[in-house]
Order: C-alpha cells, then sequence, then structure tokens
C-alpha cells in the first residue's frame, strides 16, 4: 500500500521507540512525517541518523525538538504542521507515543528476604556469596530463569508518588491525545478518513512496582480513546489503542526492574522473545490502512500471545 503523497502522519515522541519505528515504517509506504520530540541536544547525534533514514524514502519530514505538553509549543507546532501541510495536505495518522511519566513507588519498599540461595548453597556445599554473584552474573548474561534467585531490583527510596505526580502522568500519557486530535480537528487538519493511535501496556491490569501512575494514566488514556471513537467518527477520525508486548525501548529501561520484567516476558511469551518496536509499528501500519477503516474503539494486542500466555515453563 502507498498512502496518498497529500497526506501526514503526525507523531508525539518520535524520536525513539514505538514513535521513532512506527514514523520509519509510515514512510515507507508514502507518509510524509511530522515529529514532535524532546531530547537534549547531546542525545541529537544519535537521532538525526534516524531521520535521515526517513528522509531517504522520499517523504518530507518536519521535526521539532519541544514539549508537546507545553499549550504555547503545541500551538507552535500546529501552526508549523499546517504551513507544511498547505492548502492540500492532511493528517491521516496521529500516534500518541509520549512516555513522560513518574516511576515512584507509593510506599517505601521493605527489603526482600531471599532465603533460596543460602539452602541451595548449603545442600551444594558452597558458600552463598559465591553462588550469589554467580547468579546474579548469569542472570545478566541472558539466562532468565534465575530471575527469581536474582537480586532483587532496587527502587527509588527516596521520594513517592504524590498527587501532583498523578495529575502529570495522566495528562501526559493520558488526556493529551485528547488536547491534540482536538487541536487537528478544530483547525481541519484531520484527512477524511483518519485514525488517531494510542499505546498501552499490560500495566493496564497488572501492577507493576513503581508503575502506578503510569498504569493510572494507561487505563485513562484508553478510556478517552474509547471515548473518542464514538465522538469523533461522524468526523472520520477512528480511535484504537495498540497494547504492546514487553518491548527494550528507552521507556522499558527507565522503569526499576526491567531486566526482571524482560526475563519474565521472554519466558512466558510463546515465542520466546520480547515485543519489538517494528513489530509494533507494522501493526500500527495496518491500522491505517485503507482495510481497517471498520476498526474502531478497540485495543489490540501486539505481543506475539504473552499475554494469554500463562505458564513459564
Amino acid at each position: 500500500m502507498r498512502f496518498a503523497a497529500h497526506q501526514w502522519v503526525v507523531v508525539l515522541g518520535g524520536s525513539s521507540g514505538f514513535g521513532l519505528a512506527t514514523a520509519q515504517k509510515l514512510a515507507e509506504h508514502g507518509l510524509n512525517c511530522f515529529i514532535v520530540h524532546r531530547d537534549r541536544r547531546g542525545a541529537m547525534a544519535r537521532i538525526e541518523p534516524e531521520f535521515d533514514q526517513i528522509r531517504r524514502h522520499g517523504v518530507s519530514l518536519v521535526t521539532m525538538n519541544v514539549d508537546a505538553l507545553d499549550p504555547a509549543m503545541r500551538e507552535e507546532c500546529l501552526a508549523r504542521l499546517a504551513d507544511a501541510l498547505g492548502p492540500d495536505g492532511r493528517v491521516r495518522v496521529l500516534l500518541h507515543s509520549i512516555a513522560f511519566g513518574n516511576l515512584k513507588l507509593l510506599l517505601p519498599d521493605p527489603p526482600v528476604e531471599r532465603p533460596a540461595i543460602g539452602r541451595l548453597a548449603e545442600a551444594l556445599g558452597i558458600d552463598a556469596q559465591h553462588l550469589a554473584t554467580t547468579v546474579n552474573r548469569l542472570f545478566g548474561e541472558g539466562f532468565d530463569v534465575l530471575g527469581p534467585l536474582a537480586e532483587a531490583p532496587a527502587y527509588p527510596s527516596g521520594a513517592f508518588l504524590e498527587e501532583e505526580d498523578f495529575q502529570r502522568t495522566i495528562d501526559s500519557m493520558g488526556t493529551s491525545l485528547v488536547t491534540w486530535a482536538r487541536a487537528l480537528l478544530a483547525r481541519r487538519l484531520f484527512a477524511d478518513d483518519a485514525r488517531v493511535v494510542g499505546l498501552t501496556s499490560e500495566g493496564n491490569t497488572v501492577a507493576w512496582k513503581g508503575y502506578a501512575a503510569v498504569a493510572a494514566a494507561k487505563v485513562v488514556l484508553e478510556s478517552v480513546a474509547r471515548a473518542m471513537a464514538v465522538e469523533l467518527a461522524p468526523y472520520g477520525v477512528r480511535s484504537n489503542i495498540v497494547q504492546a508486548g514487553i518491548t527494550d525501548t528507552p521507556a522499558l529501561r527507565a522503569i526499576p526492574g526491567h531486566d526482571h520484567l524482560a526475563a519474565q516476558a521472554r519466558l512466558r511469551n510463546p515465542f520466546r522473545r520480547l515485543t519489538t518496536p517494528r513489530d509494533v509499528a507494522n501493526a500500527i501500519f495496518l491500522l491505517a490502512s485503507d482495510e481497517a477503516a471498520w476498526i474502531n474503539g478497540a485495543i489490540l494486542r501486539v505481543d506475539g500471545g504473552e499475554h494469554v500466555a500463562g505458564a513459564v515453563a
């Protein structure tokens, strides 16, 4: 499939992970890209070659390194977008991939006792510290089955979630999708057959330590996406959510205990690997296609069956 030359994708959070992979995938199929990202100057040496890869597909690319959550910056982005689109250009896809959430715990995490290492060392007649060190090393090298015996994740102990932390996270990772969608609609920038896509995770129903604020934001995101599926349909906009499996992205690596999460996912996943940003980008491409026009208000799992797999053996 090749998208019409006047169509664009707007990616909020498009310099890494799902956002970048989706922009690259859609650019392969002819969509022009408008990417909003927020990165330090030092990170641009990594990011610019990725943007060059998009340009090599012969599409237009406009990038803005600003805070997509700042109302003044949003207005600036919209003005720049309207100028880039010109009189005939329209937004086919709006992807919300903002991963700006608070990862504090609710309460202090008590020390975890792991008697298994001591008992195992005693049974083997070896030094417990040597065994613990060996287990941690092998777990770090990818022996996922040793996760339950490896050193427990270290969680932040100096600060805990406050009401303001919840509010900021829910705004950035949840309701800001509505703000951007309505702004595009008000300026008549959406195509007649447009798609709004948000990203959620298994943390919407499973409790991970340090993920409470982000989990709340994900549930809000899903809720507002359903509301948009109904209220924006008369304007030709479809609204869906993609639930990715555990994926090695900068956002995952920011989560305390992410190595344990990744190990558990690899053990549980029927294909014994993590989800990749490209897996998710491929699904968003399908949602953007003409054939997916009747998919609206859905949460689509893209995880190779990870969510439904119960056994880790």
